[in-house]
């Protein structure tokens, strides 16, 4: 590959719902640019883009993968991102190394809700964007229906460039209305045909609406608009570019990437459309003093990786540079870490292949080999003036499951897998839970999860298996008793301790409290701390269901000791037999961890959230009106709402997301309270 500048390269991520040919597209680009002997098929699990042996079995995209190609004097850096909603901080990723968006959207499907997101995404991201409609040689394939929903979902800013011309039900060419010409597939390529005369009125319609939408976007364009009706050609695709650029226009082709119908096409509207490296708004970084430094001004090497592989020929680090050049002799410096690493070749991958090259510029992605201290997010720049890039912006984990050897003494191997696959996924997370002793493996959803245990299978030969977590449940009482611990043991070694003791319910939100009352040394002070830290043991296993005790005031009043035998170890004894005799007639309660969840969903879907809630006993608290449709606040137990990230994206054809919060323990209602303490001593009973 040859060397490029910023104004010839083209970062585009290929976005939209999953199935509608975004990676059969992307193969398609790679063979019209001379990459590929033949097509592969996803179904053969023979693409480029789709090489990761779980992709293959399950025929979907689930990593964001680089294919840079040339085309026409431009290096495009397509970047084929996943369409399965479980795999979004692989969209993050992309979004975060493209420029521009390239989304992808269903000519019989139309556009659903992967569309929706990607455009939602591009906008917040400020990322310009074109749309194609794929799959017109499929059967129902329906271009003015989709372009019908199109601009219904996202407004008359959304303008056709292109009308696929239709005979017989096949897609045979297309007019490229800017120009007013029609085109014909050939076989060998594209020949110029007039206009059909059943699309010129058509085609004069989109034409108008493309002639209005390039002068929207410029005043003397405008205005020339307005005095003489019409614009140029030239003013027309200038219009059209800008506002790309802009954000304010999003045109739309059209193809069939699988027969690789109109796929050389839309690599020259990519060309001609989406900005390149050097157009785009550059990027900016903090320095040491928490400045702001632009990238246009900064002049030596700085780059943000974005993403990390691991395979079994090592470590990857895709990095996208924002200054200055990066080649084998520049120094690396981990702004994030504050650490130098090992400088080394530069590569550029296209799917698993990597390629070696000299150098990178800025505005162009590569890939780094065995780093050493850097991680996804983090800044490499010159040594001599650090800056660090903001953090990419990663989706945070809905669903948390547990997750433990499939066979016993797989243990360490299992979880240092784990660990490594942690490197390549900022969005799963492992951590052990103290109360429950569950390893939590949290993702964005149930499928994501058991990918990420097949990989390790994969990557590291041993099986994990993944199970409901357990409810870290808790108990306290509701009323006050008193009772007396007596240890006694007369055989060998004495042993006597007697405490009499009184259990409240704390009302200032504390865990436990101990309050020594004894008066006259009836208890000697050395064995005080006997009776507390006893007390403090027996605690952690209630009196209900061995769930641990919390919210209890504990005060010793009395009690007896023995010259002799007397000693720590009985008054601990002493302690928690006090405990369990005091705790069992002190209103004894279940109660269970709640959650304040934040429920964002389009307006129309409030009803079928509001109405579910109640099932989970969940308790609204409020709505708030959002840009994009509606809050739902509500409290809910944790323990109803373990799988509600994937109830909600059905509830919501995933349209749905949301955060929550913990908020503290409240009462388990009578029924439910019964039915936990049941399963708790059967698998005492089990364990026995």
């Amino acid at each position: 590959m040859k060397d490029y500048t910023a104004a010839n390269i083209r970062n585009i991520g290929v976005f939209g719902h999953g199935g509608e040919g975004k990676t059969t597209l992307t193969e398609a680009m790679l063979f019209n640019a001379g990459l590929l002997e033949r097509l592969g098929k996803v179904e053969n699990g023979t693409t480029t883009t789709d090489f990761d042996p779980e992709e293959i079995k399950r025929t979907i995209s689930i990593n964001a993968a680089l294919a840079p190609l040339e085309w026409k004097d431009t290096k495009i850096n397509v970047i084929d991102a996943p369409g399965f909603f479980d795999f979004y901080g692989e969209v993050s990723a992309a979004m975060a190394l493209a420029d521009s968006a390239l989304i992808v959207v269903g000519a019989v499907s139309g556009p659903v809700v992967g569309v929706e997101k990607a455009m939602n995404m591009c906008k917040k991201a400020g990322k310009p964007r074109m749309m194609v409609v794929n799959q017109m040689d499929r059967e129902n394939a329906n271009f003015t229906k989709t372009m019908a929903e199109i601009n219904e979902k996202f407004g008359p800013s959304v303008v056709p460039v292109q009308l696929p011309i239709m005979e017989g039900g096949q897609f045979v060419g297309y007019v490229d209305v800017p120009n007013m010409t029609a085109k014909k597939f050939d076989g060998k390529g594209e020949k110029e045909i007039a206009i059909p005369a059943n699309m010129e009125a058509q085609a004069q319609s989109v034409y108008e609406a493309l002639t209005e939408a390039a002068a929207e976007t410029d005043e003397a364009l405008m205005e020339k608009f307005f005095e003489e009706g019409e614009l140029s050609r030239e003013e027309i695709l200038a219009g059209l570019s800008n506002g790309v650029k802009e954000g304010i226009v999003t045109p739309v082709c059209c193809c069939a990437a699988a027969p690789n119908i109109g796929v050389a096409t839309l690599l020259d509207n990519l060309v001609h459309y989406m900005p390149s490296a050097a157009e785009v708004k550059p990027a900016t970084a903090t320095d040491a003093d928490g400045n702001t430094v632009s990238m246009a001004d900064y002049g030596k090497f700085a780059g943000q990786v974005i993403k990390t592989v691991v395979d079994q020929f090592g470590k990857y680090s895709i990095i996208k540079i924002h200054s200055g050049v990066l080649d084998a002799s520049t120094t690396l410096y981990n702004a994030n870490n504050e650490k130098t690493e090992k400088s080394g070749n530069v590569f550029i991958m296209r799917g698993k292949k990597t390629v070696q090259v000299d150098k990178l510029i800025a505005g162009d992605i590569g890939a780094l080999a065995k780093l050493q201290f850097t991680a996804t997010g983090d800044t490499l720049c010159d040594p001599s003036a650090p800056v660090i890039f903001t953090p990419i912006d990663f989706p945070a984990s809905a669903i948390s499951l547990a997750v433990s050897a499939k066979k016993q003494g797989d243990e360490d191997k299992v979880f240092a897998g784990l660990n490594k696959l942690l490197e390549e996924d900022p969005t799963i997370s492992l951590e052990k839970n103290a109360e429950t002793g569950d390893v939590l493996l949290s993702g964005l959803g149930e499928v994501h999860l058991d990918v990420i245990c097949s990989k390790l299978k994969n990557k590291n030969g041993v099986e994990a298996q993944l199970a409901e977590p357990r409810i870290p449940y808790r108990e306290t009482i509701r009323a006050t008793a008193e009772a007396e611990g007596k240890h006694k043991k007369q055989t060998g070694s004495g042993q006597f301790g007697v405490v009499n003791m009184r259990f409240e319910p704390l009302t200032n939100g504390e865990d436990f409290e101990f309050v020594n009352a004894i008066v006259g040394g009836v208890v000697p002070k050395e064995y005080i701390p006997a009776v507390e830290k006893g007390t403090r043991e027996a605690m952690r296993h209630g009196v209900l269901a061995g769930y641990p005790m919390t919210g209890v005031k504990a005060t010793l009043f009395f009690g007896k000791y023995h010259p002799v035998d007397s000693k720590e170890v009985a008054f601990k004894s002493a302690a928690r037999l006090a405990y369990k005799e005091a705790c069992a007639h002190a209103a004894p309660a279940l109660i269970e961890p709640i959650y304040r969840y934040y429920i964002h969903v389009p307006n129309d879907y409030v009803g079928a959230i509001t109405s579910d809630l109640p099932r989970r006993r969940g308790v609204m608290e409020g709505m708030n009106p959002t840009d994009d449709g509606t809050e739902v606040v509500a409290r809910a137990p944790m323990g109803e709402m373990v799988k509600y990230a994937t109830d909600l994206r059905s509830m919501t054809q995933a349209r749905g997301y949301f955060t929550k919060e913990f908020i503290g323990y409240e009462d388990v209602p009578g029924g439910e309270a019964k039915k936990i303490i049941e399963q708790a001593k059967r698998e005492d009973e089990e364990e026995e």
